[in-house]
């Protein structure tokens, strides 16, 4: 071997020095000699195993070297200076890293060749991760080793995310993707995350969180981020994900692998589908395939991966619901249902669900100065019955198909031994349709339908309505966006500076609502009801109808801007000062097809009423600044067991345009001038009256990107032999978000033009909806963290949370998501509508960890614990909360049950040749079989057990006695109201905050 001689090497931990979109790492070493003295080395070379790529750095004066940008990977590092034998070592980088190394020099006159490999597998697996020394980011880093040995409910990556302290599970809200898994951060519903793959966006500009999906078995590793994020990254108000893909090497490697799962090895769920009716039909298998490797050794390489989703899952109806069902089919059947003279009723209803993922990979090597990566990724998936969930027909359902289509292509470029260039460009697409299962032109809306969680809107039979509780959501959307990132990096003894441009268009961000005219039937009372008041059912059919036109398209084209500085300064040996900032903008973002709000029909009808409600056009806001700095200190010399940690940090992110799709909408053609809405149909520019069903849609003028204010302090100690332990403090203060006002034409909403009381008001003031965004709130953690190794044997992380989540909102409540409304638009900020968010989970535990048994027989487990969620109970017509015994209550103020599930894999590995290997195994899911409602509870007084006097006045007082209600008793406490409304479907997908049932799932994965 060349080098000549011997090294005393230490790898100290890693540090999270995170490089945002990038996927890169980094180096930092301290060279000295035997006694403990600085040496001035005159090289150090960073060259990457199996490749020519090679990085070098010099040392300062203090002996102190920098290598940044590095990929994560295995490395030789050699340390050259004079006087002294080369220093050799192996060493691994991990996403997102920086990598601690102490270097100890022996005299040239020693000729003896060692090398340390100094704890490479340090960061191979989160429960392994180590200690942060120079960042004030809150991150863990998952590597392929947990997505493949911990047990995953729907082998989503985002199941094992929610390790990382300060995240948790969340239902996903999007009607238009089914399976596109949500994580929660900083006590919000997951679609204010910013997401990257392989350095390209990944984020839903419409809806918010995810766009695609990639198999587990695709992804090397991933960084989960809760705060504090650096300069280089922005679209977030709370936390980000970044992935990087799976490589070729120069050693042919890859994984087959199959999944089973089937009815018989599950476990009834305990409400819908309950003994002695059969168990509900459901069964799935994954099949998984990848293969990765050289076209050219040292040069070229590349990966594939595969997988494919066959499920047949089905919707069970229970007992309650059944006889809800027959009712109606009933009412049908006696003619009280125009155009319908029979509902069928099936036991269940089948959900097929088809997934298709693939990715292709190249890894170049240009040379040792220049390294290219091109990486296409495919996800293609058909629903039908999409939505049906276990309080609704299949006429409710749609058939959903997705395509998404995503290429990145980057290059890293070593400028010269100091600078360091990457450049990313990024082009994705999404093209979604949803058709309905039936076409009647009218839906029928029951109580009992609807419950806290409820995604497939109001119908019980019927079209689906395209809406839900929250708002309206498109039957088709189309989406293209294309990235350009430019990142330059100067790396000198004390310093990292960097500084950037990332650039994306949008040249479609488009999609269509139904544009046929429907009408939804909103009944006070359910169906059973009804068989003893047939004539109640007419007269609360016509009093409950409404009828809408979705009216169609909706168009934009959006540019974002972002540039941003930031510098990594080593102070003093012990203190690390991380500062930067970031400007962003956007352009368009509220044009619809090329138009101003200023032409929007609603717009020019309240001016022309002399309604100063919404007085101009919002406009692109260019106030974006955001400071970020974060301090990492670590007392003692020579690089201690001890990190203090703080860091303070502005935020912003754009609303996802779907809360506001309909202001869009509303100027996707010319309209007409809008003279004098007094004369009602002969001005036909004008929108018509709330009498006859006008409805206006427009965005707040004074709109300002909504952001978010972080502040936290943390405390992390090694206790050495792989036992790790940290305390981290985190605020986060919301700031411009979401709410929409809702007006009543002649109402609450009045034109001067006429008297107030004047009947002909709610003839020529239409209803109006007005989108703000001066909703504020809060979030508070404590964070404990806990890793450790036995004996080499077991390996573990455990997470405690202790949080506050709080908001403002009339009958839901969300941190930086559309839902959030008011309940009187007069009084915005109303008592009572200041409460906990949908995700204010105060207490929260997770633990996961790997136990190897004798006989190389694994156990693993990802078990966790959270206290309960909180929810509303709205009045029967959904307008308001309920009071109880005469007091209103306030947001969120019901909570549902405690949330336990703990899974279990086992496994055991066996060789069959070298670097073969073949896994069986057998996975368990809520292992304990505790039903865990979650937070989906029913939320509509009507479908309480209620007397019908107490339902229809808003105000419960007492509670039925019986199931006839034939006898009631006073209300003493809230939980007398809490009632489960059962699983939530198929469109979630088992294992999210509302548990399945005991579940087992078989297979076997072979691996070279």
């Amino acid at each position: 071997m060349r080098f000549r001689s011997s090294l005393i090497f230490a790898v100290l931990g890693a540090a999270s020095l995170l490089r945002a979109q990038s996927t890169d790492g980094s180096l930092r070493g301290v060279v000295r000699d035997g006694t403990g003295a600085r040496v001035a080395c005159s090289s150090v070379d960073v060259v990457a195993n199996g490749s020519v790529s090679r990085r070098s750095a010099t040392c300062s004066e203090r002996g102190v070297f920098r290598v940044e940008g590095l990929a994560p990977g295995d490395y030789s590092v050699t340390v050259h200076a004079a006087g002294f034998a080369d220093a050799s070592a192996a060493l691994r980088i991990v996403l997102g890293t920086t990598r601690q190394m102490m270097v100890t020099m022996q005299p040239g006159s020693v000729r003896q060749t060692v090398s340390v490999t100094g704890q490479a597998g340090l960061g191979s697996s989160i429960t392994t991760q180590p200690l942060d020394r120079s960042s004030a980011v809150h991150q863990s880093v998952i590597t392929s080793r947990d997505l493949a040995t911990l047990p995953l409910a729907e082998r989503s990556f985002a199941n094992i995310a929610y390790l990382a302290p300060g995240t948790e599970p969340v239902e996903p809200s999007d009607p238009t993707k089914a399976r596109i898994t949500a994580v929660s951060t900083g006590g919000s519903s997951g679609l204010n995350n910013e997401l990257s793959v392989d350095g390209g966006d990944n984020s839903d500009d419409f809806i918010g969180g995810f766009l695609q999906n990639y198999s587990p078995d695709a992804i090397r590793e991933f960084s989960v981020r809760t705060a504090q994020e650096d300069a280089n990254t922005g679209g977030t108000t709370a936390g980000s994900v970044v992935i990087l893909t799976k490589s070729g090497t120069n050693e042919w490697h890859g994984d087959e692998a199959f999944y089973e799962r089937a009815a018989a090895l599950n476990a009834r769920y305990p409400i819908e589908n309950p003994a002695p009716n059969p168990k509900q039909p459901f069964s799935r298998q994954n099949y998984i395939a990848t293969l990765g490797g050289p076209v050219r050794k040292d040069r070229l390489w590349f990966f594939a991966s595969y997988e494919q989703v066959h499920e047949d899952a089905s919707i069970a109806y229970s007992p309650a619901s059944v006889t809800q069902f027959d009712a109606l089919s009933t009412l049908a059947a006696e003619g009280l249902i125009p155009g319908v003279g029979a509902i069928p009723v099936p036991a269940n209803v089948p959900v097929p669900f088809r997934d298709y993922l693939g990715l292709l990979r190249l890894d170049w090597a240009q040379s040792q100065r220049s390294d290219w990566v091109l990486r296409g990724a495919i996800d293609n998936y058909t629903t039908h019955n999409n939505l049906v969930q276990q309080g609704t027909l299949p006429s409710t359902g749609l058939l959903t198909h997705n395509n998404y289509l995503n290429l990145v292509l980057s290059n890293q470029f070593q400028l010269s031994s100091t600078w360091l260039a990457n450049f990313v460009f990024s082009a994705g697409g999404l093209h979604l349709t949803q058709v309905r299962n039936s076409n009647l032109g009218f839906a029928l809306a029951f109580p009992f339908s609807s419950t806290s969680l409820t995604v497939s809107g109001y119908e019980t039979f019927g079209d689906n309505q395209f809406a839900t509780p929250i708002t309206f959501f498109p039957s088709e959307r189309n989406q293209e966006k294309y990235q350009w990132r430019y990142d330059v990096m100067n790396t000198r003894t004390n310093h990292s500076v960097a500084f950037g441009v990332n650039f994306i268009h949008e040249p479609v961000l488009d999609g269509a609502f139904p544009s046929n005219d429907e009408t939804l039937y909103q009944f006070p009372q359910n169906p059973d009801y009804y068989l003893s008041h047939p004539a109640q059912f007419a007269t609360d059919r016509s009093a409950g109808a409404t009828t809408s036109n979705l009216g169609g398209g909706f168009a934009q084209n959006i540019q974002r801007l972002a540039l941003y500085a930031q510098d990594s300064w080593q102070a003093r040996p012990q203190l690390v000062l991380n500062y930067g900032l970031r400007y962003s903008t956007t352009f368009g973002l509220f044009e619809g097809s090329g138009r101003s709000q200023l032409e929007n029909p609603g717009y020019r009808t309240l001016q022309a009423l002399g309604i100063p409600l919404v007085t101009g056009a919002p406009q692109d806001d260019r106030a974006q600044v955001a400071p970020r700095i974060g301090i990492a200190y670590t007392p003692g010399k020579g690089g201690g067991n001890t990190v203090l940690r703080a860091g303070f940090g502005l935020f912003f992110e754009d609303l996802a345009q779907g809360g506001w799709a309909t202001a869009f909408q509303a100027v996707n053609t010319p309209s007409a001038a809008c003279v004098d809405p007094l004369q009602g149909a002969a001005d036909n520019g004008c929108v018509p009256g709330s009498a006859a069903g006008g409805h206006a849609n427009l965005i707040d003028p004074h709109y300002r990107t909504p952001y978010a204010i972080h502040v936290s302090a943390g405390l992390e100690h090694w206790f050495g032999k792989g036992w790790a332990a940290s305390a981290d403090y985190t605020h986060e203060q919301g700031n411009h978000s979401y709410r929409g006002y809702s007006y009543t034409g002649g109402v609450n909403l009045l034109t001067p033009l006429l008297p107030d009381s004047s009947p002909e008001q709610a003839a020529v003031v239409p209803d109006a909806s007005i989108f703000h965004s001066d909703n504020r709130s809060s979030y508070n953690a404590l964070m404990l963290h806990v890793q450790g190794n036995v004996t080499g044997r077991l390996n573990l992380v455990a997470n405690y949370t202790l949080a506050s989540a709080k908001t403002w909102g009339c009958v839901l409540g969300e941190l930086f998501d559309y839902v959030n409304g008011v309940c009187n638009p007069l009084q915005p900020f109303g008592p009572g509508d200041y409460g906990p968010s949908g995700e204010d989970v105060r207490h929260r535990v997770a633990v996961a960890g790997t136990l190897t048994l004798p006989g190389k027989v694994m156990l693993s487990t990802l078990t966790q614990a959270e206290t309960a969620r909180p929810f509303t109970i709205t009045t029967a017509d959904n307008s308001g909360r309920i009071a109880v015994n005469g007091v209103p209550t306030s947001l969120d103020q019901f909570r549902g049950t405690p949330y336990v599930q703990a899974d279990l894999r086992v496994s055991r590995p066996t060789r069959l040749r070298e670097n073969w290997s073949l896994i069986p195994f057998a996975e368990f899911f809520n292992l304990l079989n505790r039903n865990n409602p979650g937070a989906n509870y029913v939320t509509n007084l009507a479908a309480l057990p209620v007397p019908a006097d107490v339902a229809a006045s808003g105000n419960v007082t007492a509670v039925c006695a019986n199931a006839a209600c034939t006898a009631s008793q006073p209300i003493s406490s809230l939980n007398q109201l809490r009632v489960a409304g059962g699983a939530l479907g198929d469109f979630f997908g088992p294992g999210t905050t509302v548990g399945i049932p005991f579940a087992a799932q078989l297979g076997m994965r072979l691996t070279f």
